[in-house]
């Protein structure tokens, strides 16, 4: 399989963005304009994480968690472990505020990002580039 250099810097430049917007968020310095779009924060996080789960999954779907039968995406694990503790930090942040529908929202956007990456995924006709695979010739 071909490496994926374009979907890795673009998972790294979402990484930066991911990061930034949290460090606005935590500062109570997110743009204020953000306001007139009605539940703009529920929005951010279905997308927010969406994509991230989506990116992350996409880049790591060979690494697997077994549980008994079953074969957890490792990614998928990791980052909604980190959601919950990022969710619960903001308890204790002084411009955050714990929130169950956010949390809902988290999930909502790990879950599409997950089952989007997995179609991605599925499709034997691309390359993870978006080329073409040759047509075979019998």
């Amino acid at each position: 399989m071909r490496s994926q250099p374009r979907l890795k810097w673009l998972a790294l430049i979402y990484a930066a963005l991911f990061g930034w917007i949290l460090v606005l968020a935590y500062t109570g310095n997110l743009p204020s304009q953000l306001a007139v779009i009605p539940y703009y924060d529920k929005f951010g996080h279905i997308i927010l994480y969406g994509v991230a789960t989506y990116l992350g999954h996409r880049l790591l779907h060979r690494f697997t968690f077994r549980l008994g039968h079953f074969r957890l995406p490792l990614w998928v694990i990791a980052f909604s472990t980190w959601t919950l503790a990022e969710e619960g930090a903001q308890f204790f942040a002084p411009t955050r505020s714990l929130d169950a529908l956010d949390l809902v929202c988290s999930a909502l956007g790990i879950g599409t990002g997950y089952w989007l990456a997995k179609q991605q995924l599925s499709q034997p006709s691309a390359y993870s580039d978006g080329s073409q695979l040759p047509e075979s010739k019998h």
